[in-house]
């Protein structure tokens, strides 16, 4: 079972096992502009909190939200942990970023799309302010995510630079991205809440060579 540290308050009434799938954190009644970075988490590592740090600072989001997807339908359920292990550790990992918030809420859906996640974020936090963060590298597989131009209509999105990633990310956000602004300029957008989509940035500087796939191969994962 998932113990809860300062991640996630507790008290909230639910069944400990539930709190990562409906926080308390949903009904904030702050207006907040937070980013979402989903993945795996498989495990969460080093490169995680460098996204995350990058987005605040580039960004001025006020908290940074994991979310730990059951299963991501583009990769194999080959090695994967279990859910509960995964939410478990990259709550750990993050314990002494105070900003970074860990959750699970696809567990609540029947499918692990990002569009769907995306639906569901928005009914339950509506006075949220949300920007999707990801990887230069995800980027690149960006056209393979189901109805990825329908994210794009949905939610700002902000790259962070990975390394070999740099120049094929920034070609193929020129396709599907639409309008590319600057970081400082979409944070402030969505710090007055008019970051309209379809919108992105790209977040260069320092990158992080840290791999979930090269800490399993390591054995070093867990």
């Amino acid at each position: 079972m998932v113990k809860f540290g300062p991640n996630i308050p507790a008290g909230d009434g639910m069944r400990p096992h539930r709190r990562h799938v409906t926080p308390r954190l949903f009904h904030d009644s702050r207006r907040r502009f937070v980013g979402l970075i989903g993945g795996s988490f498989n495990p969460a590592h080093d490169g995680h909190l460098h996204m995350a740090d990058r987005a605040r600072k580039a960004l001025g989001v006020d908290e940074v939200w994991w979310l730990v997807t059951p299963q991501n339908p583009l990769k194999s359920s080959q090695n994967m942990a279990p859910l509960d292990l995964r939410v478990k550790q990259a709550r750990k990992i993050s314990t002494a970023h105070s900003y970074i918030r860990v959750i699970a809420p696809e567990q609540n859906l029947r499918k692990s799309y990002t569009f769907k996640t995306l639906n569901y974020l928005k009914k339950t936090s509506p006075r949220m302010q949300f920007i999707w963060i990801m990887g230069a590298d995800n980027l690149v597989q960006f056209p393979a995510w189901e109805r990825h131009h329908d994210i794009t209509r949905r939610i700002p999105i902000a790259v962070i630079d990975r390394p070999r990633y740099s120049y094929t990310a920034i070609s193929t956000g020129r396709h599907v991205l639409s309008s590319r602004i600057s970081a400082r300029r979409l944070g402030r957008r969505g710090h007055e809440r008019r970051a309209k989509p379809p919108v992105w940035c790209f977040i260069a500087g320092r990158r992080h060579h840290a791999s979930a796939t090269a800490l399993r191969a390591q054995g070093t994962a867990w």
